[in-house]
């Protein structure tokens, strides 16, 4: 029979927020400047700069940062962006806060991101853009995508909300197309909430950042129907802390993300493991496992019993884009049969960096035993 434990519990994540935020966030307030200002110009040029990219632009959160760099291209009513189904809603729902449609396609099923092979079947006259998604921390295959968005034209959004700082042969994404970024607790680096859009395109930079403040060029003069997605000082200066730590996390998840790897195949855990592709870093966002066919158990059944055993863990996504109510009454029938597999297996593990090996060990452990035959 089942025990539960009587350990301390082990989240599925863990904000890393200390006194150097705290001393930054009052900063902030004791200068009374709390709005959008000079810490938010700051935390803008320093994510550039860690990025490669010419400008970033700070925005309200990771949403805000998809919406505004589609508006920032063109895209609108009428417009077909190509995504895929097997994401948070967010980034399919900012294609369509512009008025155009995402068209979805399938996933490659080791690394969960776009198939570039299913691409161009699915580009139309009515195509403006592909928005491909870094999903879990693995960047999508960059250098085919780009090769097809030049051949016919397309802009390049990049979903890089799960992965920041991850490479694809030393370059950085969000320096492929347009890159948006979320800094939602959970993320690799937080500001609270907040989200950051990074391009080479001057144009793109400059719309972007008027559209986000009521479409103001100059202080009560608006030129353009805009919103208020403003970044904070507050959030801000929280933002600038975690991101001259960022580096520093990557290594530790990349390190605990291989020392996960290697227990679960020494114990003869019954999953699948994650990869990592020939000239791809992968900076784990999640450290997501297959439980699949082949195993004793299920998914569901696995997330039970590591509850059982105080262990987090995820489910990312059970329930793809494409079959959200929201999408069928839309008219979506969309045939994703890597993208539905995908949804019934995957199980997220924690691998923030402040887990010790004993943790690491503990759900390696857990793993293994709810995967036993």
């Amino acid at each position: 029979m089942n025990m539960v434990t009587t350990l301390p519990n082990i989240p599925i994540a863990k904000p890393e927020i200390g006194p150097e935020e705290n001393a930054a966030v009052l900063a902030v307030m004791q200068s009374g400047q709390l709005a959008q200002g000079a810490e938010v110009a700051s935390f803008e040029a320093e994510f550039a700069a860690a990025c490669g990219s010419h400008f970033a632009i700070a925005t309200s959160n990771g949403t805000t940062a998809l919406h505004l760099a589609l508006l920032a291209h063109g895209i609108g009513a009428g417009d077909e962006v190509i995504t895929v189904s097997f994401s948070f809603i967010a980034t399919a729902n900012s294609i369509l806060y512009t008025g155009a449609k995402p068209v979805f396609v399938d996933i490659e099923p080791d690394t969960f991101n776009i198939d570039p092979t299913k691409i161009e079947a699915a580009i139309t006259p009515r195509t403006k853009a592909i928005m491909p998604v870094h999903l879990f921390g693995h960047p999508a295959q960059m250098e085919v995508i780009c090769e097809i968005a030049e051949r016919h034209g397309l802009a390049i959004i990049e979903d890089a909300c799960q992965s920041h700082l991850a490479e694809f042969k030393g370059q950085k994404v969000g320096t492929f197309g347009t890159g948006c970024f979320s800094f939602y607790p959970t993320k690799n680096m937080t500001s609270g909430e907040g989200g950051m859009i990074t391009t080479n395109d001057p144009k793109v930079a400059e719309l972007a950042s008027i559209l986000r403040a009521h479409g103001m060029r100059k202080r009560y003069y608006h030129d353009e129907v805009g919103f208020n997605f403003r970044m904070t000082n507050l959030h801000a200066a929280i933002g600038r802390v975690q991101l001259g730590r960022l580096v520093g996390w990557n290594e530790k998840r990349q390190a605990n993300a291989a020392y996960l790897t290697t227990r679960l195949q020494e114990l003869g855990a019954q999953v699948v493991t994650p990869v990592v592709q020939n000239n791809f870093s992968h900076v784990y966002h999640q450290y997501t496992i297959r439980v699949t066919e082949d195993s004793s158990v299920s998914r569901d059944q696995v997330v039970t019993r590591l509850g059982e055993l105080g262990i987090g863990c995820g489910v990312y996504y059970p329930l793809p884009i494409h079959k959200q109510s929201i999408y069928l009454e839309r008219g979506y029938m969309v045939d994703l049969p890597v993208t539905d597999k995908a949804a019934e297996q995957v199980l997220s593990l924690p691998i923030y960096p402040a887990l010790t090996h004993e943790q690491l060990d503990r759900i390696a452990v857990g793993v293994a035993e709810a995967t036993a035959r």
